[in-house]
């Protein structure tokens, strides 16, 4: 796993600073949600030296990221990466990870997890479970369900394309934060729901408010390998 940190809202005279960490697992590439503006600039610039037919269909894939980044943005999304992974029949798998925090109203984040947390313990037919992680309680909430799929619908039917995915959900909290941090997992590989259960799972274990990079102040050596050794990606 690769360790990343999400980092508070910046100004000119507060920079941004990292208020927890985390693990990217292998097999996933994280998009850019915040692009410099240069680089914009120069996507832009290529599109306008393109074919008129490429630069039409360039210019909707560049208006489709605008919008998703725009979006994820807007619902205080601090990663998001795509995963690629070969299945059994040699076919490619894919699956979307974001992390994301929600705000809790007075700063009782712990107090929503643990409500949350004790209604999966007491009625499992919720489809929560209580979870213990390093960084604090959290809860695991997982289900399969029928969502709207990129393409077109090859029946030719005026609605939109949809199909199945299985989305996992784990919500944490901690003294270091008073928002809720959210880690969720979703894939239309619903065979491999098992799988991507422990990939999530792994990549919540990760979840630190201590700086892994830092030395540590008992054996004073650095743990920049702290995430990576937190969890094994099934995939290899």
């Amino acid at each position: 796993m690769t360790p990343a940190a999400a980092t508070s809202g910046s100004s000119a005279n507060s920079p941004a600073q990292p208020v927890f960490w985390y693990g990217v697992p292998h097999g996933y590439v994280k998009l850019d949600l915040d692009p410099p503006r240069e680089r914009l600039e120069e996507v832009v610039r290529e599109l306008n030296g393109l074919p008129t037919e490429q630069r039409a269909q360039a210019s909707q894939v560049l208006q489709f990221y605008a919008g998703m980044v725009t979006a994820l943005k807007a619902q205080n999304v601090h990663m998001c990466a795509v995963g690629y992974h070969p299945d059994d029949d040699g076919t490619v798998v894919t699956s979307t990870l974001t992390i994301s925090t929600v705000p809790a109203s007075g700063n009782q984040g712990k107090l929503v997890i643990a409500s949350l947390a004790g209604t999966a313990a007491d009625d499992p037919d919720t489809g929560m479970r209580p979870l213990e992680l390093p960084c604090g309680l959290g809860y695991l909430a997982e289900e399969k369900k029928r969502t709207v799929a990129p393409g077109k619908d090859p029946a030719g039917s005026e609605g939109p394309l949809r199909g199945d995915v299985w989305q996992g959900t784990v919500a944490v909290t901690s003294s270091g934060t008073p928002d809720i941090i959210v880690v969720q997992m979703v894939t239309p590989a619903l065979h491999l729901a098992d799988v991507y259960r422990d990939i999530l799972l792994g990549v919540s274990r990760t979840l630190t408010f201590t700086d892994p990079t830092k030395p540590s102040p008992a054996t004073d050596e650095p743990r920049a390998g702290a995430a990576e050794a937190a969890v094994r990606n099934d995939f290899g």
